[in-house]
């Protein structure tokens, strides 16, 4: 009974292994699992604890199982489920890690209130548009990481176990924590395929290029789902992203002319120009011009490759056409109305955004009424107001410096605190 009792070892460990990753404190501390908000700390808990007991139950019925078997063929079927049951152990460690290390992000009580705020923008951010559709919008999870740009792992998306992620899990950058505009490009994926707009807006761009260019038009249908998040990121925000978006992805004009086979992403040239034609459409002339024309210096189309330079100019020709498409056309996925009809970017046009600081004056960070119905306005006041600290005063015309940028994060900071501090609060 040699095999039988290897099998034995082995089973026992894989039980004890299994009932181990059920206690979640050993992921994230008992502090940070605290710092989130009661429903989504519940909500993940419970999705988690459900997974890990079921590779703990699965041992233990294995375990069941041997102590009748007897026979070879027994025997040789207890290995396969033995080997069966490691796979899955280790696909579910590697979901209980991704949500360990995300929520462990909040290791202080600053940084938490910090994230507890991101989590309520990105719910707020999605709710401007599911809501009046009649969708909920899902709890959020935001986490700290590396990196130049910010990423989502949708809720409900299958997951390496083959589960199903019970919150939206949004990277944010170290670099952009204060700007945080990138977090709603990330929610726009999330309403996007609540919505199922991204398969209609990319037959609406296809429609729209296809007697211009084919190779235009198919490559802006490939593009739906990132066009989709810019736009929604847009029409909530205004011109506040593109700055940062023209950060992250500038580089040599060999990168900015990248167009891989397959990648969802508009090169970079072309996506800075795009977003600057969103404002132009929306807002007139603007700083937003003053991106585009360096771009245009920058990275001239000349080095650009053939099919980019196809693609490029004849986008360049329609970019109102492309700015009309995607903000001003009326779709299914929005109950038969245009985006701007629930979202009107004429909101977050500089000018408003700036009457909203003058009326709201010293409230603008403090008021919980603002943060509970402006909040996207005032988070895109904040980004493009850049280097103007929060009470209003302006920097000099020599330009920002190490102290007016760090007046300004400061009082970024206080505010996602103070709104995460409310939302603890009213958990």
């Amino acid at each position: 009974m040699a095999e039988k009792d290897a099998l034995a070892l082995e089973v026992r460990h894989w039980l004890r292994a299994g009932t181990s990753l059920t206690d979640l404190e050993v992921l994230a501390s008992a502090a940070a699992w605290q710092s989130l908000e009661s429903y989504v700390g519940l909500s993940l808990r419970s999705s988690l604890r459900a997974v890990a007991t079921g590779v703990a139950a699965e041992a233990g019925a294995l375990s069941s199982r041997l102590a009748t078997a007897a026979e070879p063929d027994d025997l040789a079927a207890v290995k396969t489920a033995l080997l069966r049951l490691r796979r899955r152990y280790e696909q579910v460690e590697t979901v209980l890690d991704f949500y360990g290390d995300a929520v462990n992000t909040r290791t202080s009580p600053r940084l938490g209130a910090v994230l507890r705020g991101l989590d309520a923008l990105a719910v707020d951010s999605m709710d401007r548009v599911l809501r009046p559709l009649g969708m909920e919008a899902p709890p959020v999870l935001t986490y700290l990481d590396k990196g130049l740009g910010a990423s989502i792992l949708r809720s409900g998306a299958r997951l390496w176990d083959a589960s199903l992620s019970p919150v939206a899990a949004i990277k944010i950058t170290r670099h952009n924590m204060w700007r945080p505009t990138s977090l709603v490009h990330e929610t726009g994926h999330q309403v996007a395929h609540m919505t199922g707009w991204t398969g209609e807006l990319g037959a609406a761009l296809y429609e729209r290029m296809a007697p211009v260019s084919v190779l235009a038009a198919e490559t802006w249908r490939s593009w739906a789902s990132e066009v989709a998040a810019d736009v929604y990121a847009f029409v909530l925000l205004g011109y506040a992203p593109l700055p940062a978006l023209a950060t992250v992805v500038d580089g040599p004009s060999s990168k900015v002319f990248r167009m891989p086979a397959g990648d969802p992403h508009p090169f970079g040239w072309i996506r800075v120009l795009f977003n600057a034609g969103l404002c132009r459409s929306w807002f007139g002339p603007g700083p937003w011009d003053g991106i585009a024309r360096t771009w245009l210096l920058r990275h001239p189309l000349s080095r650009a490759g053939r099919d980019v330079q196809v693609v490029a100019k004849a986008s360049l020709a329609n970019l109102p056409a492309l700015a009309d498409t995607c903000t001003r056309t009326p779709l299914r996925a929005f109950g038969g109305a245009a985006l701007s009809a629930i979202a009107d970017p004429r909101a977050v046009a500089p000018a408003e955004l700036a009457r909203l600081a003058e009326r709201a004056g010293a409230s603008l960070y403090t008021s919980t009424y603002l943060q509970r119905l402006e909040a996207m306005r005032v988070l895109a006041w904040t980004v493009i107001q850049g280097h103007a600290v929060p009470d209003g005063r302006a920097v000099s015309s020599a330009g920002p410096t190490a102290g007016t940028t760090a007046a300004h994060d400061d009082g970024t900071e206080l505010w996602l605190r103070r709104i995460g501090g409310a939302v603890a609060a009213a958990a």
